[in-house]
């Protein structure tokens, strides 16, 4: 079963990927394409040019292990120009896996004694 840690790092490759590479492709890509340890502990993931697919290369203490997921509708990614090789946490990583894509962080509410108060917005009305 695929159950990561909280706390764990998650690489996401940013450029398409042959899903044909398995267990040594990938940890090629992310020894030397990436410059990271596989053997870490943390999470790898890659996806194909379509975005239909990815796969996650992890080490779990005994050996190397690949998780894969393949949507049958829908794409995991929207535009490759938008994607660029990243750090994320489980998080972000559980969000793409479900087709999310945060474009933009932004916080709810701003601390107090900032100098701009929060001001409410009301939606437009509808006739």
């Amino acid at each position: 079963m695929f159950f990561p840690e909280g706390q764990v790092r998650v690489f996401l490759y940013g450029q398409p990927v042959n899903m044909r590479l398995s267990f040594d492709g990938l940890y090629a890509l992310a020894k030397h394409v990436m410059h990271q340890d596989p053997l870490s502990g943390n999470l790898f993931a890659f996806i194909n040019r379509r975005a239909t697919q990815i796969r996650v290369l992890y080490f779990d203490r005994s050996g190397l292990c690949v998780w894969a997921k393949r949507l049958e509708q829908g794409r995991l990614v929207s535009n490759w120009a938008d994607v660029k090789s990243c750090e994320m946490d489980w998080t972000g990583l559980k969000l793409l896996l479900e087709g999310i894509e945060p474009k933009q962080v932004r916080k709810r509410y701003k601390k107090p004694g900032t100098g701009t108060q929060n001001q409410r917005v009301h939606p437009a009305k509808t006739l």
